[in-house]
């Protein structure tokens, strides 16, 4: 059995609560936020101790930092120097800017301890399997892609304190697109040069829609447009991959529909997925690599960096 501490206990805590409770071996044993009302109703519904004071968790194997993002730097740090955690779990984003990634990857290694990044997306079946496919070299030589995150949040979703702040929200590619920034990192490798434009027509600190132009060392082109600003509800989630022999389109609120596809001798797998809620199911899966301890399933520092690296460049 190994034990999970959560610290924070806002809107994404109850994704990795869902996800953990899929995973027998797993065990939830203490929550915290500085905030005690949220810590007191979240611990009380686990059935678990409470803290508001992350640096005095002893005794978990791992601790998931689910706090704002431009908090992650900070509390990565002093979960992995001043608690016995021998894991440290961390949402996206791993931090805001790149000079801070470096530190906390310092800072953890000095430390002894494991970072494991959330970039769930990986997990997707569906993602999964345009990576293997690439990755064989059955569709040949990628031309370009297509990626268009097009998604809304609400006024009352700005309302709290920390989201469109340039401080700690980073703006839509940290805060909803980084899982498909992460996504293009992950088929294509390192980026070579990109640039880009961001609106900020509604008022934040931060961009609510940007528009990037990216070219990879491996030749690669393509283009993420994302946005938080569609009316109402989302509308899709879409990635387009043309190459040499085949092209795919993959779309749905999570990627999970395969909705064209011409792949040279290739017959269309029946691959797609119903999702519950908007998060998808990859939380789950990368508790259970976690669980088994297949590291390699984790985006690597490199991956990580790079990431960042692009989201800095077009966001401030």
């Amino acid at each position: 059995m190994k034990t999970i501490a959560l610290v924070g206990c806002g809107r994404i805590s109850n994704r990795h609560i869902e996800a953990i409770a899929e995973n027998p071996g797993l065990k939830i044993v203490l929550v915290c936020d500085k905030d005690e009302a949220k810590a007191r109703a979240v611990a009380e519904r686990l059935d678990v101790p409470f803290s508001t004071n992350y640096r005095e968790i002893r005794g978990v194997d791992a601790i998931s930092v689910l706090t704002p993002s431009g908090l992650h730097p900070r509390h990565v740090s002093n979960v992995a120097e001043l608690t016995d955690a021998h894991y440290i779990i961390c949402e996206k984003p791993l931090s805001l800017t790149l000079r801070e990634a470096y530190e906390v990857y310092r800072r953890v290694a000095k430390a002894g301890k494991i970072l494991l990044p959330v970039y769930q997306n990986r997990y997707n079946p569906l993602v999964a399997f345009l990576k293997d496919l690439i990755a064989s070299g059955r569709v040949g030589k990628v031309h370009q892609f297509i990626c268009n995150v097009l998604w809304n949040r609400n006024d009352d979703y700005f309302k709290v304190d920390w989201h469109g702040t340039s401080e700690f929200d980073g703006g839509v590619l940290y805060t909803q697109a980084s899982h498909y920034v992460d996504m293009v990192h992950y088929f294509f490798g390192e980026i070579e040069s990109s640039k880009g434009e961001g609106g900020r027509l509604r008022g934040f600190d931060v961009f609510d829609s940007v528009s990037a132009v990216l070219r990879f060392k491996s030749g690669v082109v393509g283009t993420i447009n994302a946005t938080v600003a569609v009316y109402e509800k989302n509308l899709a989630t879409e990635f387009t991959l043309v190459a040499e022999k085949g092209t795919v389109r993959l779309s749905g609120t999570n990627l999970n529909q395969l909705d064209f596809w011409n792949v040279e001798g290739m017959e269309k797998p029946d691959l797609d997925f119903k999702l519950d809620h908007q998060y998808g199911k990859g939380h789950n899966t990368m508790y259970r690599h976690f669980l088994e301890e297949n590291w390699g399933m984790f985006p690597s520092k490199e991956d990580v960096l790079s990431g960042i690296r692009l989201m800095e460049m077009l966001s401030y």
